[in-house]
């Protein structure tokens, strides 16, 4: 739910500060019990809980945590009380039965009440938790899931419906599939685990359950997939996919990683349109730089010798890394003499004073270039 709305409101009406506050359901009933064996209270804890002075009105809880509204117990009268309490439970009794999810039993509904739970989750800034109450009875969002993020590319791209989307996934993999439409040309699609194995006994075994070889897997169906995509329906698009995970418990998460791994894919891995969590730890990394940060390391490692770095060049250098430096099998690749790599190598070691055959030089090389396509891909954005 959003309850950004009605709360600004509410500090308008009363003249008060009040703030969100996540209780682990724990921590919440330690409370409940203490302050009930303190005295007697008319208060309904499932509603208010007065603790050190402070108010705090249930907005949401599930099984890990209570959200709640908190504001300091002298800023409101008795009265006062008992309005927040009546206004956020109407607030919630509406929200419930409005008529954007009166459907939501149905798909349609059931996709847009979690799109709206989901953003306002991210607006106050929560990064991992459950689904809420309203979701139980929907038993396929408790059954281990293989969450893939698309998003399309193209400003002009006809809006296809969510039914026909889902149609042409289910399609590709063969079974039902779940698919959450998320902001503007972006959908989330939730596949049954068993898509990552051969057979079911394959499935219940823990060490087919992690590892290279189901990641292996996760990238082999997201490459498929995109290439599907690409050619039948909406053209260029990107793709990150995740291991598998329970939707009720880590839908939130899921979304959060999976947009972070493309923002970081198209940012620093250009011309590849599948990413993967797993391989962008580097990337991850060298984007907590800022940007004065990430120009000073740049110019620090190429000494101003950019001008080195050409298409060829910089062709030989992601190859050679790409290939563990192995130079045999890059000039293989490159279609290059062994001998007319050497000499490249051996020219960027002069101008730099950078020998990439080595591993210290080769990993500063490495950050530097991943940084410096990154920088010109933000200018080149800048500039249009």
């Amino acid at each position: 739910m959003n309850w950004g709305p009605i709360i600004a409101q509410l500090e308008l009406i009363l003249n008060a500060d009040l703030s969100h506050e996540q209780i682990p359901l724990q921590e919440w009933n330690r409370r409940v019990e203490s302050k009930a064996a303190e005295e007697a209270s008319d208060e309904d804890a499932d509603r208010l809980l007065n603790w050190n002075h402070t108010l705090y009105f249930v907005l949401n809880a599930n099984s890990s945590y209570v959200e709640t509204l908190k504001v300091e117990d002298v800023l409101l009268t008795h009265a006062e009380k008992q309005l927040v309490a009546m206004t956020l439970e109407a607030y919630r009794h509406s929200w419930k039965k409005s008529g954007t999810f009166a459907h939501l039993t149905g798909e349609e509904g059931r996709a847009a009440a979690i799109r709206e739970w989901i953003d306002s989750q991210i607006e106050q800034g929560t990064v991992d938790c459950e689904l809420p109450e309203m979701f139980q009875a929907d038993t396929a969002l408790y059954a281990s899931k293989l969450p893939i993020l698309l998003s399309a590319e193209y400003a002009d791209l006809n809006q296809t419906s969510v039914s026909e989307l889902k149609k042409l996934l289910e399609s590709f993999f063969g079974e039902e599939v779940l698919l959450i439409p998320l902001q503007e040309k972006e959908w989330i699609i939730l596949g049954t685990e068993s898509l990552l194995y051969a057979d079911e006994e394959e499935a219940q075994r823990e060490d087919h359950r992690k590892g290279p070889a189901v990641e292996e897997t996760l990238e082999s169906i997201a490459t498929g997939l995109h290439e599907m995509l690409a050619s039948e329906w909406i053209g260029e698009c990107h793709l990150a996919v995740a291991h598998p995970m329970v939707p009720a418990k880590s839908l939130l998460a899921a979304v959060i990683e999976l947009r972070r791994a493309l923002a970081l894919g198209r940012t620093f891995r250009i011309g590849s349109n599948v990413h993967l969590p797993w391989k962008l730890q580097l990337e991850q990394l060298l984007d907590a730089l800022d940007e004065a940060g990430q120009q000073k390391f740049v110019g620090q490692v190429f000494q101003k010798a950019e001008h080195l770095l050409d298409p060829e060049m910089l062709r030989t250098l992601e190859q050679f890394f790409e290939l563990d430096c192995n130079v045999s099998e890059t000039a293989k690749i490159l279609y290059i003499h062994r001998n007319t790599l050497l000499y490249r190598l051996d020219r960027f070691k002069q101008e730099t004073g950078l020998d990439v055959r080595t591993f210290n030089h080769a990993v500063l090389v490495k950050l530097a270039l991943t940084l410096h396509k990154a920088m010109k891909r933000k200018t080149s954005r800048t500039d249009l």
